[in-house]
């Protein structure tokens, strides 16, 4: 007999051996030796390729005692088995129906320790197909627990989704579509999993409407707010083109299914119900679970809002106004973090909210709300610092829409908000240039007290100002201050000094001394400064053996990168033209003022 065949047939001999001995023993009888004799030759006889014997062993009717109470000990040979073997290997399916027989027969307690502690110990690339492989055998035991099902099914859910958040999310449509780790068939397949959990609660909360065992209703729950975090929030969810079921929508569509079977639904979304966390003594795992919570929360309104999943469900009685207030919470959640899968949802939820309110109808009461006055200041922040284009882009035309929602008193107060906090010349600039639009619709159009007289000077002192006096960086606050000469132009022409509608003329003598003088004085200055660096850049030009030579400069205090002399000479050129700029509509704006106060004077004269 070759030496390879009695290695095999001792290794069925050995478990045929255990299987004799233990079938004589009553169940109470079984000691610790004889489970470690029945691992190891069950062991061997799968690692040796003698899966069907051992499946027949199990399968018969006088073994059912043992497997009973030693089958769990082969759950991590087998798994590693059915790894090893190809899917059209026959040693592969018989150890499949090992496994599910092994879930029919064992003790329930202790192979769902043994099936979760496989979970726990696989990592990597193997993560979802472990899991995937092991939620059915997991199912059929958690159904047949009676202590602690509840406890159990939390668990469960918990060590799933512990092992499943470190994997990337597929974003790009050709990453779903390969979906290289099982990620996107694995969480439809955990969503699966809950099924008959889900309609346990379902069915006892039918039967009294005063149900009271919460336990398995609350590990539903917190499966549900760990889903949305991960990976509903960072994943791709529009609809995309030649995916005909998008793996993710579907678990979008799954979760939000659950939420509203169990009744949470509706509370998480409006009144922003939360589960049942512990208690932690210590305060930074207690932020976290804040943390985790609030974008949830964030994500689960994105879906209903802005993907429109449950729309179903919705409640059609809320005002929009409400609507946005309710979300405005979870924009500013979405808003602060800096992942481009994240901050577009929160720009997409925001402009969903905004889009269902009518302009001018937003009152100004709401800016008392804290949210509606952090919000928009994120939002600058996303235009002025996000590295994406597109975003910032975005990010501008929803400020647009917010402050278009307002009504008069509510747009002032908002602008004057955002020219104290957003520290950014471009956003100041843009903000004037609203201010100039609503002086126009106050003068020509419409009676509205906001952008006329006292209320329309005490914006205006805001914006006739230099930052830092005559000493401000010109070129850094050129945006801002062509703006400002802008609208001062505007007022100048289209208000006349005896009409003096806005209050323009009032604050004449107080715009020349904030404003125009320290103006004057700093475009010398600068102008002096930058025509002495071109002057000696040149010289440095004529005295270097190269005229590429690379050197560095510095400009507004900061040290630019490192360039030849010629694209150094083109940035202070281009200073000087800006100031050039400036210069030219200053002495416009002086020259229409003069003029007239002038006329005035003569027909005053």
């Amino acid at each position: 007999m070759p030496e390879e065949q009695k290695q095999t047939t001792m290794a069925v001999d050995e478990l045929q051996a255990i299987i004799q001995r233990c079938q004589i023993l009553e169940e109470a009888d079984f000691k610790g030796e004889d489970f470690n004799l029945f691992q190891v030759a069950g062991q061997k006889c799968l690692e040796d390729g003698y899966a069907a014997q051992l499946l027949e062993v199990i399968q018969n009717e006088k073994n059912k005692v043992i497997i009973k109470n030693m089958g769990w000990n082969l759950i991590s040979p087998l798994v590693r088995c059915i790894f090893v073997y190809k899917k059209e290997d026959d040693k592969r399916e018989h150890c499949l129906k090992i496994l599910e027989k092994l879930a029919q027969l064992c003790n329930p307690k202790e192979l769902f320790l043994g099936l979760l502690e496989q979970i726990e110990q696989t990592s990597g690339e193997r993560v979802c197909q472990t899991v995937m492989l092991l939620l059915q055998p997991l199912q059929t035991v958690l159904l047949k627990l009676q202590n602690k099902k509840a406890y159990s099914v939390g668990v469960s859910l918990a060590m799933i989704m512990n092992q499943l958040t470190p994997l990337p999310v597929p974003y790009t449509k050709q990453q779903i579509q390969e979906d290289k780790l099982g990620l996107c068939q694995c969480c439809n397949a955990v969503v699966d999993f809950t099924k008959p959990f889900v309609n346990e609660v379902v069915k006892n909360m039918e039967k009294s409407s005063e149900y009271n065992d919460m336990e398995l209703k609350e590990e539903l729950l917190k499966f549900c707010m760990k889903s949305l975090k991960y990976p509903l929030l960072t994943a791709q969810l529009e609809e995309l083109e030649g995916i005909d079921e998008h793996p993710f929508r579907h678990f979008a569509a799954e979760i939000i299914d659950i939420l509203w079977d169990i009744k949470e639904l509706i509370p998480l979304v409006f009144l922003h119900r939360k589960s049942k966390n512990p208690e932690w003594e210590n305060q930074e795992f207690a932020d976290i679970e804040q943390k985790n919570t609030a974008d949830s929360l964030a994500c689960l309104s994105y879906l209903m809002v802005a993907q429109h999943f449950g729309i179903d469900c919705f409640p059609m009685v809320f005002s929009p106004s409400y609507l946005l207030q309710c979300n405005m919470m979870n924009i500013e959640v979405l808003l602060k973090r800096t992942e481009e899968s994240i901050l577009s949802k929160g720009l997409d939820l925001f402009e969903s909210c905004l889009l269902r309110v009518e302009d001018n109808s937003l009152l100004h009461q709401y800016l008392e709300f804290r949210d509606f006055i952090n919000v928009p200041q994120d939002l600058v922040k996303v235009m002025t610092l996000c590295p994406i284009e597109h975003l910032r882009k975005k990010s501008l035309s929803i400020l647009q829409l917010y402050i278009n929602k307002f009504d008069t008193e509510g747009k002032h107060t908002l602008f004057r908000c955002l020219l104290k906090t957003s520290n950014h010349a471009g956003v100041e600039g843009y903000v004037i240039k609203n201010i100039k639009d609503q002086i126009h619709l106050s003068l020509t159009a419409c009676d509205n007290t906001w952008f006329i007289g006292h209320h329309l000077i005490s914006l205006l002192d805001l914006v006739f100002l230099l930052p830092e006096g005559a000493e401000t960086d010109l070129l850094q606050h050129s945006d801002r201050i062509m703006a400002s000469l802008n609208l001062l132009r505007y007022l100048v022409i289209k208000d006349c000094e005896n009409d003096n509608q806005t209050g323009v003329w009032t604050m004449i003598p107080r715009i020349e001394q904030n404003f125009l003088k320290p103006l004057h004085v700093g475009l010398n200055m600068s102008k002096a400064h930058y025509e002495a660096e071109i002057k000696n850049k040149k010289e440095n030009k004529k005295e270097a053996q190269s005229p590429n030579t690379v050197c560095s400069v510095t400009v507004s205090g900061e040290k630019m990168p490192a360039m030849t002399t010629e694209m150094q000479l083109q940035v202070l050129h281009s200073a000087l033209f800006t100031f050039d700029l400036i210069e030219s509509v200053l002495a416009r704006v002086e020259e229409l003022i003069e003029v007239k106060i002038k006329a005035v004077m003569d027909e005053n004269s």
